[in-house]
Parts: structure tokens; sequence; C-alpha cells
């Protein structure tokens, strides 16, 4: 537990760089940081090492506070980029609001312009191990992501997403406090 001591020193190191870093946050090493400034890091926010955390453009990434991130966390912003208080977001997991445009035909796709699309995701979300959150995906309170989904879309609050494409398999229900099965459309499987 004394690595956790050297990551919290260079969390403080790095408040000179980020737009914000909230108090008992830490960064584990190695750690890739690009656009910094548009950063901001909540309370106890947990990111172990591997890392590579992007703001391109205008883009700003504002994670809430009680965030556990796991190793080789990627996560890549053009526009405003959140994750909500609360959310444990496994191992290997990419986050992101950009697409490469691809409609100029003959020229290299890194060389156009940037797709921005809005992406959330709510309070005490759990992303599975190697999930992909895709760009323009909204996830809603507590969604549950399965290991290895690809995520794109708009997923409302207690829900289980799973797959590639991703699709919600579970909600929860109310009037009988359990996970229920759903079918493709949402609705409850009795």
């Amino acid at each position: 537990m004394s690595y956790k001591f050297f990551w919290l020193i260079r969390a403080f190191i790095y408040k000179f760089f980020f737009k914000k870093i909230g108090s008992l946050t830490y960064i584990g090493k190695p750690v890739f940081l690009y656009g910094i400034s548009r950063v901001e890091l909540g309370r106890r926010v947990r990111i172990f090492p591997g890392a590579r955390i992007e703001t391109h453009g205008l883009g700003k990434i504002k994670i809430d506070d009680n965030v556990g991130i796991g190793q080789n966390f990627h996560i890549i912003a053009g526009g405003d980029l959140s994750i909500g208080k609360g959310t444990v977001i496994s191992a290997e997991v990419f986050v992101n609001d950009l697409d490469n445009a691809y409609e100029e035909i003959g020229k290299n796709v890194l060389e156009q312009d940037f797709l921005v699309s809005t992406t959330s995701i709510g309070e005490n979300c759990f992303i599975g191990i190697g999930a992909k959150i895709m760009a323009g995906t909204t996830l809603g309170r507590q969604c549950i992501v399965g290991a290895n989904s690809v995520v794109k879309g708009q997923y409302p609050d207690y829900c289980v997403i799973a797959g590639a494409p991703a699709k919600i398999v579970k909600r929860y229900n109310f009037e009988s406090s359990i996970w229920q099965k759903t079918n493709k459309s949402g609705s409850f499987v009795e």
C-alpha cells in the first residue's frame, strides 16, 4: 500500500497542470496525459497504472467524486465528457466522444476533422473489463455494462447492458424490487 502514497504525491504535483484535482485522488504510474488543463478529477478518484487521458480541441473531461478506475484505462474528449460519482470502471476500458470523419475520399482519415458527440456516464455505474463506451453514448444512473461490450446509444437508469453491439438485457423493476430480464424492446419478460 505504500505505492499509493507515491501516487498521492504525484497527484499533488499534477494539481498545477490539471484544471482540478480533489483531495485523496491518486494516479498510478505510468500514465499518458494530453490537454489536462481541461480535466477535472473530483475527490477520491482512484486511477490505476497505464491510464491514457486526452483532450483535443475544446474537449473537457469531468470525473466526479469517488470514482475507481482500473489499469490501462483510455479516455478521449473533444467535447464535454463526464463520469458520474460513485462509478467503478474496470481495467482495459475505453471511453470517448470522438469519431473520425471519413467523407473525403483520398484523404487519410487521421487528417480529417473529428466528429464530436456528447458522451456521459451516470452515477454509480459499473463498467466491466474491456468495455468500449463509444461517442454519443449516455448511460443513466446505476447502469451495469458487461465485459467486452461495445456501447453506443442512450440507456436509461438502472439497466444491464451487454454485447457487441450492446443491448439492454435487464432492468430494475421497482414494482417487484428485482433486476428482471427484458426483451429486445426493453419490456420486462415474465
